[in-house]
């Protein structure tokens, strides 16, 4: 678990479902993430593999929530999903989607620097991400966190931004 001024990152459990696959079907989210919704099967696969992330890896994806018994708000994190992406990534993936009704109060910064904070604690100070090239919030935010963009890859089919952040020191 991991607390910052407003938030709390908990590790998935079973019953995030619900929530969770509200939001990967919400077109505000999907737009820029895929282009298409998450069905809830998907959400669900996802959301066990956050939970073995951690028992493989030690490190993994939180749920953002405002309490520690809220709903989720979001999901952040380090991921390990081997994507087929042309060139393929060298780093440990990081993510962040929250749901709309929260987007544009700072949470996503708030929870990624929490959650980088945490993985430069760990040694785990060079990461990288994917982003949609319309995706201009993302881009912002993964800027404002310290990552820099290394080029474009293929990723179904589709053009997508590649950055890296190696942490300082």
């Amino acid at each position: 678990m991991l607390r910052t001024d407003r938030l709390v990152l908990t590790g998935h459990r079973p019953a995030d479902l619900d929530g969770l696959a509200a939001m990967w079907g919400d077109p505000r989210v999907y737009a820029r993430i895929g282009g298409q919704p998450r069905p809830r099967e998907e959400v669900w696969i996802r959301l066990l593999r956050s939970i073995g992330t951690w028992t493989a890896f030690g490190y993994g994806s939180w749920v953002v929530r405002e309490t520690a018994d809220g709903p989720p708000l979001g999901e952040v994190g380090l991921i390990e999903a081997k994507r087929a992406i042309d060139p393929p990534l060298t780093a440990t993936e990081t993510g962040w989607t929250l749901s709309p009704e929260r987007h544009g109060r700072g949470y996503a910064h708030e929870a990624m620097a929490a959650v980088l904070g945490w993985a430069d604690a760990q040694g785990r100070t060079r990461t990288q991400c994917i982003i949609d090239p319309g995706n201009a919030a993302s881009i912002r935010l993964a800027t404002a966190l310290g990552y820099v963009r290394r080029g474009e890859a293929r990723y179904h089919d589709r053009a997508i931004l590649c950055f890296e952040r190696i942490a300082a020191g």
